[in-house]
């Protein structure tokens, strides 16, 4: 790991933990883009887990890359939300419950969706995909009715 690498991921580190122990009075917004708290269920442990990513609006749902950095593997949460689509979304101080549902580039909206979010994370998302042959699937974040 490169030492960019490693405080790119201490920041983020950070900001996760700001926002969190704030309940979200800090940390909405991180480097200029808007951030979500994504909180799914483990897979084998059945805890809650809590992840800081950068969303999209697109209409009443949110849209999330699974990029981890341009990692060869999938982040855990990605995993998590397989198993489990029943997620806990948080806003700011607004939290709700949502359903998750993949979305991989065979998709017919998934070139719509990745330049929405992609544009909004200021095309980061494009060199984590050249970082990785892993395709870099996203998820939408339906909120419950």
């Amino acid at each position: 790991m490169s030492i960019y690498e490693s405080v790119f991921r201490t920041t983020l580190q950070a900001h996760a933990f700001i926002y969190e122990h704030t309940d979200g009075l800090i940390g909405h917004r991180m480097l200029g883009v808007p951030c979500l708290m994504l909180r799914t269920t483990g897979r084998k442990t059945g805890q809650t887990r809590t992840n800081s990513l950068v969303y999209a609006k697109d209409g009443q749902r949110y849209v999330v890359v699974a990029s981890k950095g341009g990692d060869p593997k999938a982040p855990a949460w990605l995993l998590n939300l397989r198993a489990k689509p029943d997620v806990e979304v948080q806003i700011g101080r607004m939290r709700f419950p949502a359903t998750a549902t993949e979305i991989g580039r065979g998709d017919p909206d998934y070139a719509r969706l990745w330049k929405l979010v992609n544009d909004k994370n200021g095309n980061r998302y494009d060199a984590y995909q050249k970082k990785t042959t892993r395709p870099i699937p996203l998820a939408a974040l339906t909120p419950a009715s």
